[in-house]
């Protein structure tokens, strides 16, 4: 999942070191001291402080150019686990990874955001609990879970990434400045990740489908409407976590918009799947939510289906801006509303391509989203990964009073 880094400039610590192994490759120390001008010695105090804190591990003997032939150092990803969580309106997900992000075990539910942050959350706790006390059945089995290095969490509305407190959520009744890492720590004590479910789906997707495109916006259409932002390879926050919501941007009135010239909704009222569905209650068909407008499109119902394609539409308009203003490579689409065919992508596109400016639009592809469901708990992992394992992270990991309370 994550390429190998070069240290950074100056005398690359443990934490630097250990960067050069994440992309999977076993060196030798000799290899090291080449790549990072260390010295020998040097070199095997960093390395043996990775392996003390079982982060690598031997990995036999490279090829001899004679004598005793050298050995080879390896990442241990199952020297800790990540605890993921893929939190929406309707569902909940809870994974566990090893720090590779691969997932070793899930956990799925249906369940109501808008039941409260006690209950919910009680769940996460409950369903991450029973996968780590049992991780004979993972599918990497170990005899005992490893310990959890950090918690990752994503939830349907803004969120303060710097305190993990969503803020005014709309579909989040009793969430708004709750402490979700406190809550989540009187059970599993670990640093505990919250951020906002587009910009982890975002990051997953990047991962799983995209990891060479460093210009991405991700858009979930579902019971709301937000966007991730990766830019220049990194996700945007903003500078208080609100970056990429366009729900709440009013949609101008295009030319062949059905809507009133005075409709001052925003894009959320008029294009979600709850809007969809009030649309159709108007005009005498039975629905409800995203998944029966998604349903009534499956069965071919062609009100449903212009209907949705309109919403694609008046999304254009906004993605159109964005596209102006960012230049991204890709726009994936994701969420509810695109897992009934393409009839809402059919009408972004058809906006996008007729709004934007050409240069902006010559090399941009426009596309649902194929990371499936293993997306918003695989952005969770990279969000506590990215954080967990960086080379500060690792190198007070390393330190001597870090390993010798982890050896108590």
């Amino acid at each position: 999942m994550t390429e190998p880094q070069r240290p950074s400039p100056g005398a690359p610590g443990a934490g630097d070191l250990f960067q050069l192994f994440r992309g999977g490759e076993a060196r030798t120390k000799s290899e090291l001291c080449a790549l990072t001008g260390l010295a020998r010695s040097t070199v095997s105090l960093r390395i043996d402080a990775l392996v003390a804190a079982d982060l690598l591990r031997p990995a036999g003997e490279a090829a001899s150019s004679g004598g005793r032939p050298p050995a080879r150092i390896a990442f241990n990803p199952l020297a800790r686990v990540v605890v993921a969580v893929d939190l929406g309106a309707t569902h909940g997900t809870v994974a566990v990874t090893d720090l590779a992000g691969a997932i070793l075990a899930t956990s799925r539910a249906e369940l109501q955001i808008a039941a409260g942050p006690e209950p919910v959350l009680d769940w996460v706790v409950e369903a991450a609990s029973a996968l780590l006390a049992a991780p004979q059945t993972w599918a990497t089995p170990q005899p005992v879970a490893p310990p959890v290095i950090g918690i990752g969490i994503g939830l349907p509305g803004p969120v303060e990434h710097s305190t993990g407190r969503p803020t005014n959520p709309p579909i989040m009744p009793g969430w708004d400045r709750f402490d979700v890492p406190a809550y989540i720590r009187r059970t599993i004590d670990v640093p505990v990740l919250v951020d906002n479910d587009v910009n982890v789906l975002a990051l997953g997707e990047h991962a799983i489908s995209w990891p060479d495109t460093d210009d991405l916006v991700y858009v979930k259409v579902s019971t709301g409407i937000g966007a991730g932002i990766i830019a220049g390879g990194e996700l945007q926050r903003g500078a208080l976590g609100a970056a990429g919501d366009i729900g709440h941007v009013q949609v101008p009135v295009g030319r062949d918009s059905p809507r009133a010239a005075d409709d001052e909704r925003d894009l959320e009222a008029i294009a979600s799947g709850p809007a969809i569905a009030t649309e159709l209650r108007a005009r005498g068909i039975d629905a409800v939510s995203s998944r029966d407008v998604a349903a009534l499109i499956r069965a071919g119902d062609r009100m449903a289906i212009e209907t949705t394609r309109q919403a694609g539409r008046e999304i254009g308009e906004v993605l159109s801006v964005v596209v102006n203003l960012l230049n991204p490579s890709v726009i994936v689409l994701g969420g509810t509303m695109t897992r009934a065919g393409e009839h809402l992508l059919t009408g972004v596109r058809e906006v996008v391509y007729r709004r934007s400016m050409p240069l902006a639009t010559g090399h941009l592809g426009i596309v649902t989203s194929t990371a499936g469901e293993e997306a918003g708990v695989l952005g969770a992992a990279i969000m506590v990964l990215r954080d967990a394992l960086s080379a500060p992270a690792i190198d007070a990991m390393t330190q001597p009073r870090a390993l010798d309370a982890a050896s108590t």
